[in-house]
């Protein structure tokens, strides 16, 4: 008699998916990437914006001022034209300055790093924690207040940081006022305006807010 073997059924051994899990510690937070993005975007925007610098040290554009009233007509006419140029120069002298005084350098990046991470992307359910105790958002923003003002006024920093933006400045004028401005187009006065540096400060400060609001939104992919 023989004797039949049951069917063989289909067995699927299908394993389920896998979640890539991204390690935190491997790449910079989601709202510290977007706002160097948006900074970098928004800094090379506004030095396409600068004039020649052949231009700016012509020569045979310089003359002395008859007059103190000359003078500061002369340093107006040329800030509107050579905006980002300046700018640009008195930002070299302020790097260099900072570069020559590594300490006050190390301390104004901690300055920086402390508000950064401490208080605009910190995500607002998780607080600041020192020693076991526990900050609220108005103590971390006094904390942050004081040793700012500790940094700045108490040690080499604002120093540094004074001295250059006053050379800074003083080398703009010098040069706004000996620079003769008849042969500039003036015309381009109001573009200028809305342009360049003082756009990138406002940009800034307006990609911050969205920056720390995006690092609270739930990434996908991660767990």
């Amino acid at each position: 008699m023989s004797s039949s073997a049951p069917p063989i059924l289909p067995i699927s051994n299908s394993q389920p998916p896998t979640t890539t899990v991204t390690s935190a510690g491997s790449e910079p937070p989601a709202a510290v990437r977007t706002l160097l993005t948006n900074l970098s975007e928004s800094l090379r925007n506004g030095l396409s914006q600068r004039r020649p610098w052949t231009e700016l040290s012509d020569r045979s554009a310089f003359s002395k001022p008859e007059s103190f009233s000359e003078a500061t007509l002369r340093i107006r006419k040329n800030f509107s034209y050579f905006r980002i140029n300046y700018y640009a120069i008195v930002s070299v002298i302020l790097a260099v300055s900072l570069l020559t005084n590594p300490f006050s350098l190390i301390l104004l990046i901690g300055l920086l790093a402390s508000w950064t991470f401490l208080y605009l992307f910190r995500p607002s359910d998780q607080p600041v924690v020192i020693l076991g105790r526990t900050f609220s958002d108005f103590e971390t923003l006094s904390l942050l207040s004081a040793l700012t003002i500790f940094v700045i006024f108490l040690t080499s920093v604002g120093s540094v940081l004074v001295s250059a933006l006053m050379l800074g400045v003083g080398v703009v004028c010098l040069h706004g006022a000996f620079r003769v401005p008849e042969d500039l187009f003036m015309d381009e006065q109001e573009n200028s305006q809305t342009t360049g540096f003082l756009s990138f400060i406002r940009s800034a400060a307006a990609i911050a807010p969205a920056a720390a609001a995006a690092a609270s939104v739930p990434q996908p992919g991660r767990v």
